[in-house]
C-alpha cells in the first residue's frame, strides 16, 4: 500500500458514517394550522425548558473543586449514543470543561479516568481550561478497555480534594457507563470516608439504574437522590452533564460561615522587546503575562495560582462573572396575544414581531363575512397545538422592566450574559426585582 493510499484510509477512518450522525429530525415534526410541517415550536419548547429554573437567590459555594470522573472501560464502546458512549463523552467533556470555567472562572477542575479496574489520572486539579483540554484530546486517541472500579476513582478523588480549602465546595461527578464496579474492597467505607471529607457526588449513568449508584449519591448529597440521572439520548445526557455548571447549594450551618480570602488583581504588562521573560506556570519564554501583586512573580494566564507564594490571582471580570449564581436573573414570561399590541420588535436585538392575529387574518380574508378564501369559506383553520413554555406571540417580558424580548435574546440573558437588557438600560436608578436584589446583578454599598 502507498503512502497516499494510507492518509486515504486514515482520513476515511477517522469520519464518522452518515448513520452515526443523524439527527432524528422526523421525531420533532408537526403539522401546522396550514398543513405545513413545522418544527420550530419543539425547538422554542426545549429552548425555553432548559431556561427555566428556580431563581431563588441562594447562598451558594462560588470557589469550587470539582473532579469529572469518566468511564473509559469497554461498556462505553455501545452505540446507543451516537457515534458510541465513549466519543460522544469526549466529545461533551471538551463542551463541559469550557462551560464549567466560564461560569465558575475561580474554581478549580480535575480529571479521572476508569479502566482496566483502576483510576488513572487524565489531567491535575488546575483552573486552566485549556491544560484540561489539550489532556482531553490526548486520551481520547486511547481505545475503551476492561471493567470500571468506582472506588478507586472515589479514592483518587479523595486525594484530589484532600488539600481543597474548607471555604471552597469538595464535588465529584461521575459519568457511569457500566452495570458493575470491579473494586478491591468494600466500597461502603469509601462512601464513609467521603461523607468525613464533606465531598458531593453526582452520577449521570449511560446505562440501567445502578442500586450502589443510587445510595451513593443519597448519602453524600443529605438524602437527596436526585443526584443520579440516567441519560435518555445525547440531548438529555448533554444537559444532565452541564447542569453541574451550577454551584451547589450551601446547607449545613458550619459551611454557611464568611470568611475572608486574600487574593491578587495583578495588572497585564509586556516585557521589552531586547529582553526574555519565563512565566512560572510553564517556564516558557513570553512578552505578556501577569506580575504577582505579592510577590512579583510571572504568569501566563489568569485565574492562576502564584505557583511562588500561593496567592489567588484572577481579574475584577472573573469575580463579577462568578456573582451571577448568587443573584441569578428571573424567568420570563410569555405574553399573550391580548397584550403583544404594546410591541412590534424584540427590545434588544430589534427582530420583527409577529402581527396579531386580527392583523393577520385581515390579510387572508375576503373582507366581507371573515371567511377564508379558496376553501368554500365554510371551514375554520385548526388551532396548532400549543407546545409548552412556548409563548404564542414569540413575545417574553420581563418581570421588571416589562419590555417584550424574542426567544433568542430570552436565552442570550439568561445563558450569557445573566443581565436583563431592560432592566440595565433604565436610567431611573437600579430597579428592584422584589426579593432585596437587583433583577441579575448584585447591589454594592457605597
Amino acid at each position: 500500500m502507498s503512502d497516499s493510499d494510507g492518509d486515504l484510509s486514515k482520513k476515511k477512518a477517522g469520519k464518522a458514517a452518515a448513520w452515526e450522525v443523524v439527527k432524528r429530525s422526523w421525531e420533532t415534526v408537526e403539522e401546522g394550522a396550514d398543513g405545513s410541517l413545522d418544527v420550530e415550536g419543539r425547538a422554542e419548547a426545549e429552548k425555553r425548558r432548559r431556561l427555566l429554573r428556580d431563581t431563588t437567590p441562594l447562598q451558594r459555594g462560588i470557589i469550587r473543586h470539582l473532579v469529572l470522573v469518566l468511564d473509559m472501560s469497554f461498556a462505553m464502546t455501545e452505540k446507543d449514543l451516537l457515534p458510541t458512549r465513549l466519543r460522544l463523552t469526549w466529545r461533551l467533556a471538551r463542551e463541559f470543561v469550557k462551560e464549567y470555567f466560564e461560569q465558575n472562572p475561580i474554581s478549580q477542575l480535575g480529571i479521572v479516568g476508569m479502566r482496566d479496574g483502576v483510576a488513572v489520572r487524565v489531567s491535575e486539579m488546575g483552573g486552566n481550561p485549556v491544560d484540561h483540554v489539550e489532556a482531553i484530546n490526548k486520551w481520547a486517541e486511547i481505545d475503551p478497555q476492561g471493567s470500571p472500579s468506582l472506588q478507586n476513582a472515589l479514592e483518587m478523588c479523595r486525594g484530589a480534594l484532600f488539600h481543597a480549602p474548607s471555604h471552597g465546595t469538595r464535588e465529584v461527578l461521575v459519568v457511569y457507563g457500566a452495570l458493575l464496579s470491579s473494586d478491591p474492597g468494600d466500597i461502603h467505607d469509601t462512601i464513609a470516608n467521603l461523607l468525613t471529607d464533606r465531598i458531593r457526588v453526582s452520577i449521570v449513568g449511560l446505562a440501567a439504574q445502578v442500586a450502589i449508584c443510587e445510595e451513593l449519591c443519597r448519602k453524600t448529597n443529605a438524602g437527596d437522590a436526585t443526584q443520579y440521572n440516567i441519560a435518555l439520548d445525547e440531548m438529555h445526557y448533554r444537559e444532565l452533564l452541564l447542569r453541574t455548571t451550577t454551584p451547589p447549594v450551601t446547607r449545613t450551618q458550619a459551611q454557611s460561615t464568611a470568611s475572608l480570602l486574600m487574593m491578587g488583581f495583578p495588572s497585564r504588562t509586556l516585557a521589552p522587546a531586547d529582553t526574555t521573560a519565563y512565566c512560572a506556570c510553564h517556564n516558557t519564554p513570553v512578552r505578556e503575562g501577569y506580575l504577582c501583586t505579592r510577590c512579583g512573580t510571572r504568569v501566563c494566564r489568569l485565574p492562576a495560582e502564584c505557583p511562588a507564594c500561593g496567592l489567588t490571582l484572577i481579574l475584577s471580570t472573573h469575580l463579577a462573572r462568578s456573582y451571577h449564581h448568587l443573584f441569578p436573573l428571573r424567568n420570563w414570561v410569555e405574553v399573550p396575544w391580548a397584550r403583544a399590541a404594546a410591541s412590534r420588535a424584540c427590545y434588544s436585538c430589534l427582530a420583527p414581531f409577529p402581527d396579531p392575529p386580527a392583523q393577520r387574518r385581515g390579510h387572508r380574508t375576503n373582507g366581507t363575512d371573515g371567511k377564508r378564501q379558496g376553501d368554500g369559506g365554510d371551514k375554520e383553520a385548526a388551532p396548532a397545538p400549543k407546545q409548552k413554555g412556548v409563548s404564542e406571540s414569540s413575545r417574553y417580558a420581563c418581570q421588571v422592566c416589562g419590555n417584550h424580548f424574542c426567544i433568542d435574546c430570552d436565552v442570550f440573558a439568561h445563558e450569557v450574559i445573566h443581565n436583563c437588557p431592560g432592566c440595565q438600560s433604565d436610567s431611573r436608578g437600579a430597579v428592584t426585582n422584589g426579593e432585596n436584589g437587583t433583577n441579575g446583578a448584585m447591589e454594592v454599598d457605597s
